[in-house]
């Protein structure tokens, strides 16, 4: 507990997020807003991002978390993707 606040932590690498996981995440954002599109695992694919479907960004995270854009924090029922230090404060300050 930090602050007054219960915090999660999970390791997608050690403990991978189900399909159903990742569909609740992706209804909180898009799945290209959860997609690494500059992890070297996606460069090493040689895919162009355009040719990427919504369907097909899930597929690939679930196979390699590595393509999940971190760290990603939920806050209530709002997801806050990428290390936005302010943005994280200020949803954490309209919590109390």
């Amino acid at each position: 507990m930090q602050n007054g606040l219960e915090l999660e932590e999970r390791d997608y690498f050690k403990e991978p997020l189900s399909e159903s996981e990742l569909q609740e995440l992706a209804s909180l954002a898009s799945p290209a807003e959860l997609f690494a599109w500059r992890s070297p695992s996606f460069k090493k694919m040689g895919l162009a991002a355009e040719d990427v479907s919504e369907s097909e960004m899930l597929r690939l995270m679930l196979e390699e978390p590595r393509l999940i854009r971190r760290p990603v924090t939920r806050v209530g029922d709002k997801l806050i993707i990428g290390s936005n230090q302010k943005t994280l404060e200020q949803e954490l300050a309209n919590l109390g």
